[in-house]
């Protein structure tokens, strides 16, 4: 009975420990951004560096089905609209496998995009090889990067109210940007990405 209860233990233990370094694996804040190359939804390959008059860029890796991710829909759209003209636009990557998460295939990807009205790429993760390298581990889960060393600003969540957009009251996204575009160092970098685990077989 000790023998079983050490074992359990000991399965416990690895178990936690292997969680814990997965969620710390990737970009911190402060490293420098790695390019990619992507498919979007209307087919063509999306790299980071087409955007030549970019200041930076608002990574967000979201998808179709998550409550959390559909309930930040709207603002990832304002985001876009405000701050693209401004130079950092938002740079939207579906990394979940299609296979392990039904509805998010690049045709739902490309459905979804058109229902909403999406004014920003929404990119495939094929193989799921981009947000391992960044680390992500939620949807939404944001990465804001600015050029042109393409350091992390900043990571996390694009508010501090995933579920209610009404109950909002910090915008950490928006608070980053602005001050980037007014040449200070962001108060906030790092809070917590609140949303669904990403999907794996």
């Amino acid at each position: 009975m000790k023998f079983t209860k050490s074992i359990l233990m000991l399965l416990v233990v690895v178990a936690v420990s292997a969680f814990t370094v997965k969620t710390a694996e990737g970009y911190q804040v402060g490293d420098t951004v790695d390019d990619f190359r992507l498919k979007n939804i209307d087919n063509k390959m999306v790299s980071l560096s087409d955007y030549k008059e970019a200041k930076g860029f608002v990574i967000i890796f979201t998808c179709n089905h998550c409550p959390y991710s559909i309930a930040n829909e709207d603002r990832i759209i304002a985001l876009d609209k405000k701050y693209k003209k401004l130079g950092y636009p938002v740079i939207a990557i579906n990394p979940n496998d299609p296979k392990a998460s039904k509805g998010d295939s690049f045709e739902d990807m490309q459905v979804r995009a058109k229902e909403k009205g999406f004014t920003f790429p929404y990119l495939y993760d094929e193989g799921q090889k981009v947000y391992p390298k960044f680390g992500a581990t939620k949807t939404p889960h944001v990465f804001i990067v600015s050029k042109p060393t393409m350091k992390v600003e900043y990571i996390g969540a694009i508010d501090n109210n995933s579920r209610d957009e009404d109950a909002v009251t910090e915008k950490y996204v928006e608070n980053v940007i602005d001050a980037l575009l007014a040449g200070n160092k962001p108060s906030k970098t790092t809070t917590r990405a609140i949303g669904c685990s990403i999907k794996v077989l």
